[in-house]
C-alpha cells in the first residue's frame, strides 16, 4: 500500500464526502465527483458561488472521506488551493470529460461559473478494518506531514496487563508499554 494506490482506491468509490469548516467553525460535508486523479495530486471542480468554494477560498482546510466496498477507508487531509489561473480551462475540460454527467448540471458555457481546487501536499490515512488486526498506516503526497497518533500509557500505569488483555485488536503488547517507552501506536 502507498499513497498512490490509496488515491486509485479513492477513484473507484466515485463519489467522496468533502469537509470543510465555514464562518462559525461548523463542520460542512459534501459529496463530490467531480474529480480528476493524477498519481500525485487530485483536481475537483466547484461553482464559484457555492459556500464550498466561499469555505475554500477562506481557509482552503478539506478533509476528503471515501469507504471502499472492501472495508476499506481512506481519509485525504489538505489545503486545497486554486489551481493556476492558466490551467483552469485544461482541468475542467478534463474533469468534464471524465464525468459527462457534469455537461447536464452545467450546460453549455456555464461550466465557466465553475473553479478547480487542486490538492498536491496531503496526508493519507489507510484502514482496512476488513482484516484482523485491522491494518492502519499513513502516507504522504508531496510535502503532506504525518502526525503521531496514539494511546500514551501514563505514569499511573502498575503494569498489571488488563489493558493487553483487553484490546479487541491484539495491538498492544508487553513491549508496547514498556516503562521505559509509555507510548503505543493505535491502529
Amino acid at each position: 500500500m502507498d499513497a498512490q494506490t490509496c488515491l486509485e482506491k479513492l477513484q473507484y468509490v466515485g463519489v467522496l464526502a468533502f469537509e470543510t469548516v465555514d464562518e462559525d467553525g461548523n463542520p460542512q460535508v459534501r459529496n463530490i465527483s467531480a474529480i480528476h486523479y493524477e498519481p500525485d495530486a487530485l483536481y475537483f471542480f466547484t461553482a464559484r458561488g457555492k459556500d464550498f468554494c466561499k469555505e475554500l477560498l477562506a481557509d482552503g482546510r478539506v478533509q476528503v472521506l471515501g469507504y471502499t466496498r472492501y472495508k476499506e477507508m481512506i481519509r485525504l487531509s489538505a489545503k486545497a488551493a486554486p489551481a493556476a489561473q492558466d490551467k483552469q480551462k485544461y482541468w475542467i475540460d478534463t474533469i468534464f470529460s471524465e464525468q459527462p454527467y457534469l455537461s447536464n448540471v452545467y450546460p453549455g458555457d456555464t461550466r465557466n461559473i465553475g473553479i478547480i481546487f487542486e490538492i498536491c501536499n496531503a496526508t493519507i490515512e489507510y484502514f482496512n478494518l476488513g482484516v484482523n488486526p485491522i491494518f492502519r498506516e499513513s502516507y504522504v503526497i508531496g510535502s503532506g506531514k504525518i502526525t503521531a497518533k496514539g494511546y500514551t500509557i501514563t505514569d499511573a500505569c502498575i503494569g498489571c496487563g488488563t489493558c493487553t488483555q483487553n484490546c479487541p485488536q491484539s495491538c498492544i503488547s508487553e513491549i508496547s508499554f514498556c516503562r521505559t517507552n509509555r507510548s503505543f501506536n493505535r491502529l
